[in-house]
This record gives structure tokens, sequence and C-alpha cells, in this order.
């Protein structure tokens, strides 16, 4: 009589619908080195890319949000409301020229004002 060898499969992860039609993404690995590839935008007009137009609540709101922590908390301990708080990011990243928050966060720390 022959032995029947049992192999567990390993389970297919479920895709879950966010909305009908549309699939969550696969979660990738990044690449290795990826963040020192982030760089700071290049300067519109030709000159030195300095951040004469950070006014000092702008760059504090960017030091916070540099610390870790959560936009809601950031908000609460700047005092603003969390969606005034995401707008004025917003605001920074479209005057900085970089598409997220982190970016705004390097731009900012790269040239030691943060």
């Amino acid at each position: 009589m022959e032995q029947a060898t049992l192999v567990r499969r390993a389970k297919e992860p479920e895709i879950t619908p966010l909305r009908e039609g549309v699939r969550e993404p696969a979660i990738t690995p990044v690449r290795e080195g990826a963040m020192s590839q982030v760089s700071t935008p290049p300067p519109r007009d030709g000159l030195p890319n300095v951040a004469t137009d950070l006014a000092d609540d702008e760059l504090q709101l960017l030091a916070e949000i540099a610390t870790g922590v959560t936009t809601d908390v950031a908000a609460r301990r700047l005092e603003l409301s969390a969606r005034t708080l995401r707008r004025r990011l917003r605001a920074i990243c479209d005057q900085l020229g970089v598409n997220t928050p982190i970016e705004a966060v390097v731009w900012a720390a790269r040239r030691q004002l943060i």
C-alpha cells in the first residue's frame, strides 16, 4: 500500500477590493539605498535653492513632523486643527516643489533649517 504525502500549500494572500474594480496594490520591498536617491527639486529660477520663502511657523511645522509624530499629534502641539495642518503641509510642499511632506522635511533638514 502506498502512503500519500500531504503537502501544505502556502495560503495565498487575500486581495481585498477597495471599491469595485480596484484592487489593493501588492507591497514590494524597498530597494536598498532607495532613500539616498531622494533629492531636492532643482531651483526654479537658477538661483540656489534657499528657503527664504518659508516662514518661521512653516519651519516649526516641518520640525514637528520631523520628530515622527502623527499629523493629529503635531496639530495638537501646534494648536491647529488636523485639517489646517494638512492644508499647510500641502502648501509648503507646493511652494518647495516636492511631492510629499517627508520630502519637504528632508529638504529643510539638508539645509539645516530644522
